[in-house]
């Protein structure tokens, strides 16, 4: 029969009520930390008998029975005890069942203060390296989208009305950049997880004699925290991860509110393959892009943990408090919806049908070109201020006859500035008004594609 008293029982007269059990434990979430816990353990282990703690027959029961119950874990046979509270608790009493005293003495010189910040910053450095590698492969596949249209002229827009001409591919380019900056964002916060707050036991320290920089070199963490108060209470690690995911969330719901917009018929820019698609349960002609609908609402659960983490440690004076076993939830779940969000993009970016005709038509719709006339009229002379009040007549003026500035004739165009002449025909076209900003950061095709190269050259693909 399981030994179900605390680690702490001989202090108390009576036993935790079953309510109470209910509300403290976090077996139910943290065990996902299983693994990295019997990592960080076996470390520890292996300073202990290196320091003279611990004999090496007991390192080696501790290394065979964490071995047997990395494979229960694994095959889903080990049972999880509310009793236990915790994945450490849980862990360190089927041990002592396996191997007796050694057991015990797995715990000697740390607490589950310092064993739980040193499996978060384990688990979390993980998932940041896979999170990289997502939005690395998310990257991949717009990449791929912008090279197939890199000359695919669309309406830039500013306040959603029509701006100026600018590729699909310019457009699926600034994706790229962003999502680039998040994954530097997430290499630079994994270096601040990247340190060990193993060795600092519940608050002070230990009386033993640890060698933290040894277990850091078994862990390959970059470095120790270097002040125990800091290192068992500190969730910095996590806000900042959590704010880097949120930003990185923001991006895709911005990039999600436009798919849906351009899905729409009165866009028609774009479809989205069927399989991140839903119908209605009542109109048979629908096709709802609940996928990218879903990034939208998600992005509002991430942000909301960034949130709950802040207010969380808002108020904690140092030490460790009962509060950071809070910390778990919104950080497992963030990690989990951005996980997801980004794996799904990356498919969904791949199944994106662009429709050429209709961006071109949608570029005639608002006087796209108006800049790149006052532009052409500044060249031949004429101050900017005077070319602006001279295209926003012949704006008027075209609008009044429902055509674009395009479809005016010369001599229509003149009466507005005796400046123009025949080879104003080039400059407003929206093909002449891209190709026109050939420069770094321009939408001419020929710097879109050179800015593709740039990136495939930086992901090594």
């Amino acid at each position: 029969m399981q030994d179900s008293r605390k680690a702490w029982s001989g202090r108390f007269n009576e036993p935790v009520s079953d309510l109470v059990k209910r509300y403290t434990a976090s077996v139910g979430f943290d065990k996902r930390m299983a693994e990295v816990d019997i990592q960080g353990s076996l470390a520890h282990a292996t300073m202990l008998q290196r320091a003279g703690v611990l004999t090496e027959d007991e390192l080696r029961a501790i290394q065979s029975g964490m071995a047997d119950i990395l494979d229960e874990i694994r095959h889903g046979t080990f049972e999880w005890s509310l009793d236990l509270e915790d994945v450490h608790m849980n862990i360190e009493r089927r041990l002592t069942q396996k191997i007796g005293d050694a057991g015990k003495r797995l715990h000697t010189g740390r607490s589950r203060n310092d064993q739980v910040a040193t499996d978060i910053r384990l688990y979390l450095r993980g998932a940041i390296d896979v999170l990289i590698g997502l939005v690395h492969e998310l990257q991949i596949s717009l990449l791929e989208l912008a090279e197939k249209h890199a000359a695919t002229v669309m309406p830039g827009f500013t306040h959603l009305q029509v701006a100026q001409p600018v590729t699909f591919g310019h457009h699926m380019l600034a994706y790229v950049e962003m999502l680039g900056r998040d994954a530097e964002r997430f290499a630079d916060a994994r270096r601040r997880v990247n340190r060990l707050p193993l060795g600092s036991a519940a608050l002070a320290g230990t009386t033993f004699p640890v060698d933290r920089a040894y277990t850091a070199e078994l862990l390959n963490f970059e470095g120790v925290c270097e002040n125990s108060l800091d290192a068992v209470s500190d969730r910095d690690f996590a806000i900042e991860f959590t704010a880097a995911a949120a930003l990185t969330m923001t991006h895709l719901s911005r990039l999600s509110e436009e798919l849906v917009l351009w899905m729409s018929p009165r866009f028609g820019f774009i479809d989205i393959a069927d399989r991140f698609c839903t119908g209605s349960s009542i109109m048979p002609q629908k096709k709802n892009p609940d996928v990218p609908e879903l990034v939208r609402g998600k992005t509002g659960r991430v942000n909301g943990h960034l949130v709950a983490l802040l207010t969380l440690m808002k108020g904690q004076p140092l030490a460790y408090n009962k509060d950071n076993q809070e910390d778990k939830e919104p950080l497992f779940d963030t990690v989990d919806t951005l996980t997801d969000t980004l794996r799904i993009y990356a498919d969904m970016m791949r199944g994106v049908t662009v429709k050429p005709d209709a961006m071109a038509q949608a570029v005639k719709q608002g006087y796209a070109t108006a800049t790149d006339l006052a532009d052409y009229l500044v060249k031949k002379g004429l101050p900017f201020r005077d070319a602006h009040e001279a295209v926003a007549l012949a704006v008027r003026y075209a609008e009044e006859k429902r055509r674009d500035l395009s479809e005016l004739q010369l001599v229509e165009l003149q009466s507005f500035s005796p400046l123009i002449e025949a080879d104003i025909a080039e400059v407003l076209t929206a093909e002449g008004s891209i190709a026109a900003r050939d420069h770094i950061g321009g939408t001419a095709p020929d710097q879109v594609r050179l800015q593709i190269s740039r990136w495939r050259q930086r992901l090594g693909v």
